[in-house]
């Protein structure tokens, strides 16, 4: 089964989706009340209306309408996180992963997970060697 392509989301595009994974499906009201901001009602009308189109956010026959993620959130970072390693790293992972760990304070409890991570791909590695 071939992945489905994503595309970029704008900010408030992202904001939008995030409140629909935190709150639900929502109405355009609540929508625009969840939101939480200053913002205009037809602008999260427009929001709404283009990840829809995107094919991002599902629109329900029923009136008044009902919003909902039509996609996940991990969906949504694996895609971008395969775009940024792709377009500025020329596929390689390994700077990302370096200066993310060179300039953040990890915990304890992070460095545990990412030594999972790395016996789990070594173990993957060793299975798929032995074919």
């Amino acid at each position: 089964m071939a992945k489905k392509k994503i595309p970029r989301l704008g900010i408030g595009e992202l904001e939008v989706l995030k409140m629909l994974w935190r709150d639900g499906p929502a109405t355009l009201s609540q929508a625009h009340e969840s939101l939480g901001k200053p913002i205009g009602y037809t602008t999260v009308q427009t929001r709404l209306n283009r990840l829809v189109n995107k094919g991002i956010v599902r629109k329900s026959a029923d009136r008044p309408t009902q919003y909902s993620a039509g996609v996940t959130q991990d969906q949504i970072n694996r895609n971008d996180l395969e775009t940024l390693v792709d377009k500025v790293n020329d596929g390689k992972f390994i700077p990302l992963i370096s200066h993310l760990v060179s300039d953040r304070r990890l915990t304890a409890n992070e460095i545990d997970q990412l030594k999972e991570i790395i016996a789990d791909a070594e173990n993957q590695s060793t299975k798929k060697g032995k074919k």
